[in-house]
């Protein structure tokens, strides 16, 4: 996985929304928790991923991701819901590749943000760094999907 500082802050956003669902800990507390110990310069070791380590990550993207995938968590597992298989409850799945389409449907949700297809196809390489089977097909799907619901006018072609 590239080392680039957007991208690193996608997997410590997707990282820490897994963190804050498994335990009844604050997203403040665990964005401060990453930056001090994760993400920032005072992170212990050379800022290699295998360690944990997401040193180079760009803390103000990271933070925003996972505040307004908290703020909008509702909504936004609500349109997860809808395009997902019925046979695929939100909570049957996964919850690293939870955590990763609520980072990427935060992430469409900032219309201020890179284009959907960047999102999406940054997503993408995102949950190849987690998973091997079909999760990294099912997140672009899902997430296709909601940047169609969130972003319409970027996928309308000219008639």
């Amino acid at each position: 996985m590239s080392a680039r500082p957007r991208t690193l802050s996608r997997v410590a956003a997707v990282q820490a929304l897994y963190q804050a669902e498994q335990g009844p800990t604050s997203p403040e507390t665990v964005i401060d928790q990453f930056v001090r110990h994760r993400i920032g310069g005072d992170a212990p070791g050379h800022g290699d991923m295998n360690e944990g380590r997401l040193k180079a990550a760009d803390v103000p993207l990271f933070a925003r991701i996972v505040r307004t995938a908290t703020q909008q968590q509702d909504t936004i597992d609500a349109m997860l819901v809808a395009a997902l298989p019925e046979s695929w409850p939100l909570g049957r799945i996964d919850p690293v590749l939870r955590a990763l389409m609520r980072a990427g449907g935060a992430e469409l949700w900032m219309s201020d943000g890179p284009p959907a297809k960047v999102v999406i196809n940054e997503y993408l390489d995102v949950a190849h760094g987690f998973f091997s089977g079909d999760e990294p097909r099912m997140a672009n799907g899902i997430l296709d999907r909601l940047a169609h619901l969130l972003r319409p006018a970027e996928f309308q072609t000219a008639g």
